[in-house]
């Protein structure tokens, strides 16, 4: 006979319903759904987020059962009860783990966790919050790039209104990764935002309020499609073994082939969006541009410019920006202009990763032309506009549906107005300035000035250019850190200052011609004050990006300088980096200078999270902060480095 007895629970475990658990779910879902929301990881995507947001709290109570002995918490100070605080744990408990979560599968726990094993199925459609300002984004922004942890630590601090104690408490019984240091960090985190509490309140991070939009009809239309060819050709082997296994009297009958791209260029197949469409779509590009222009409708025009495509005749000029394939589109091609500009027919296409510019000209032009540029991952900027005509050093622009105005400017001159364009109901601009071709800067730099209609965002300007691709580059700028003020992001170069940058940046662009550039950003990453009261200097980091994806940049330091456009000196070049950029937001660099005195020295500066630069070789020097500056000789050997405050350190760009 077994004389083996099952232990008692611990006197402090007391039977916990399940009655009064639903009861408590049910009760303050949507502040569970919002906990578990800002917890787990953004990587996941907005509409994945969602989902496992609403999975995680669902399941929160899988494997509870009637009369089971649960651990229950006391009530914290302002809840609204201790079965609240129970569910709130293991949703918590879930949030956490799923942020640990490497590859498809969800990760092995033990089982008290209850971890969502499946989400809720949405077929067809995409859910995500709606949108907020300007201070959600740089919130979402900066929870994005903190561990989970510091996020749920966040949450409960400002959500819920516990104290640093019992958040410290609550993440530890949750198992999470160094509590104390998640609630440092979440104090931080709320002491660098104003208004944090109510901006974690809005929309913006609610899951249980959201918008819902479809997914990518035409990948959706292709693999429904694919999948029918595979059945297809599966019946068909089936049928051809059959047959060959058969008798050897057995007569054998080919199967059919179909002609290859037909359906790419058949005129009556292209896609065509609506004409409003885009004031409705969470997903603002050139998917959502309507077909325009006086020939949308000329089948003829339309079955060139796709034969083009599909298999350029002789007589076709054909030529593709860099990084971009040359192959026909796999499936019909969306229209989105067919019309005449400059005297000639003009079409363009995409095909959901390129664009398509055929140019048929008129009788007294040459040949005719197809120009293809990537266009994938474009959004309310980068697909804000399309050079249509290029010629005698002006420009003819398509502009996207949601530019509400446009006007041009000078960059080398950045106190001079914007002047206005007429843009016609089509939305081709007239024939405007573009920056001169040759090797030089010229005497101007003209760019085009946009600004989105308010259905979609509210004073939303920004500034293109035309660097030879067929969307003109968007320019963005950075301004200095501020004293005790956050991560600066990249914002719209049409301010004051911003522009004064670009006058002092815009020449450098002028090797960056038909490369493929899709955006510019000008970072002015430090400010130093130079030795023997010689002024005030600006250290730049220009970040350019491409379609292709790599991105290079230039660092500069500018010195005080008489003329408004003086570039300063280029002190780095690198390549293929991600300095400068999202996934690179720290730097230090160095540059020789020479005192009016005449007397040489080295200084170096580092961004806004360096807290100290030292020097080595022939001079050794310290200084806290985030610049330095040392006497040296002209040719002496002398190298920075950085320390940030995380304990990193980084070599100095630039020459010593």
């Amino acid at each position: 006979m077994s004389t083996y007895s099952r232990p008692r629970p611990p006197a402090d475990r007391s039977r916990h319903h399940v009655e009064r658990a639903e009861a408590a779910l049910i009760g303050h879902y949507a502040r569970l759904v919002r906990l578990a929301y800002l917890t787990l990881p953004p990587a996941l995507g907005r509409h994945r987020r969602v989902l496992a947001a609403h999975g995680t709290v669902q399941r929160s109570l899988r494997g509870v059962r009637r009369g089971r002995r649960e651990p229950a918490l006391p009530a914290q100070r302002g809840e609204p009860s201790s079965d609240y605080a129970w569910v709130r744990l293991r949703v918590l408990r879930g949030a956490l783990a799923e942020g640990t979560r490497t590859g498809w599968w969800p990760p092995r726990l033990p089982a008290r966790h209850a971890l969502p094993l499946r989400l809720p199925a949405v077929l067809g459609l995409r859910l995500f919050p709606r949108a907020g300002g300007a201070g959600e984004l740089a919130l979402d922004q900066a929870l994005s790039e903190v561990r989970p942890e510091v996020r749920a630590a966040f949450a409960l601090l400002l959500l819920d209104g516990l104290p640093s104690e019992a958040v410290r408490a609550e993440l530890a019984q949750a198992d999470g990764r160094d509590p104390g240091g998640a609630v440092r960090a979440a104090e931080r985190l709320r002491s660098a935002h104003e208004d944090a509490g109510a901006l974690l309140r809005s929309e913006e991070f609610d899951p249980c309020t959201v918008h819902t939009r479809p997914t990518d009809l035409i990948r959706r239309r292709r693999r429904a499609r694919f999948a029918a060819m595979t059945g297809a050709l599966a019946v068909l082997t089936c049928t051809a073994l059959a047959v060959t296994s058969g008798p050897p009297d057995q007569g054998r009958t080919a199967a059919p082939v179909a002609g290859p791209g037909s359906a790419v260029v058949d005129p009556a197949r292209l896609v065509r969006a609506g004409h409003g469409g885009w004031a409705d779509s969470a997903r603002v590009d050139f998917t959502v541009w309507p077909a325009r222009g006086s020939r949308a409708g000329d089948r003829a025009l339309l079955g060139r410019a796709l034969g083009a495509w599909a298999s350029p005749a002789g007589d076709v000029t054909v030529s593709a920006a860099s990084g971009t394939t040359a192959v026909p589109p796999s499936a019909p091609a969306r229209l989105l202009y067919a019309g005449e500009a400059d005297g000639d027919a003009v079409v363009l296409l995409h095909d959901g990763q390129r664009l398509a510019r055929y140019t048929e000209p008129g009788p007294d032009g040459g040949g005719r032309a197809l120009d293809l540029a990537r266009a994938d991952d474009a959004d309310v900027t980068s697909a804000a506009a399309v050079a249509l005509t290029r010629g005698g050093g002006s420009v003819r622009y398509l502009t996207a549906p949601w530019i509400a105005t446009a006007a041009t400017r000078d960059l080398l001159d950045p106190d001079a107005p914007a002047r206005a364009l007429e843009v016609a109901a089509d939305g081709v601009t007239p024939a405007v300035p573009r920056p001169m071709a040759g090797g030089g800067c010229g005497e101007s730099w003209p760019a085009l000035q946009l600004r989105s209609s308010r259905r979609i965002v509210e004073r939303h300007s920004f500034l293109v250019t035309d660097l030879g691709d067929l969307s003109p580059v968007h320019l963005t700028y950075t301004p200095p850190p501020g004293r005790g003020a956050p991560a600066r992001q990249p914002r719209e170069a049409t301010s004051g200052p911003a522009l004064v940058s670009w006058a002092r940046s815009v020449c450098l662009l002028r090797g960056m011609r038909d490369t493929g550039v899709r955006a510019v950003n000008d970072w002015a990453f430090a400010e130093q004050d130079l030795p023997e009261e010689a002024g005030r200097a600006v250290w730049t980091c220009t970040r350019v990006d491409t379609w292709r994806g790599p991105g290079d940049i230039l660092v500069r330091f500018r010195p005080p300088a008489r003329a408004l456009t003086a570039p300063g000196t280029v002190v780095a070049r690198r390549a293929d980096t991600a300095a400068c950029g999202r996934f690179g937001q720290h730097m230090v660099a160095q540059a020789r200078w020479q005192a009016p005195s005449g007397r040489w020295y080295v200084l170096a500066a580092g961004s806004r999270a360096v807290t100290r630069i030292e020097t080595a070789g022939s001079v050794r020097e310290t200084s806290a902060g985030t610049t330095l500056a040392v006497p040296a000789g002209r040719e002496a050997p002398v190298t920075a480095s950085g320390l940030t405050r995380d304990g990193d350190t980084l070599r100095a760009l630039g020459t010593g």
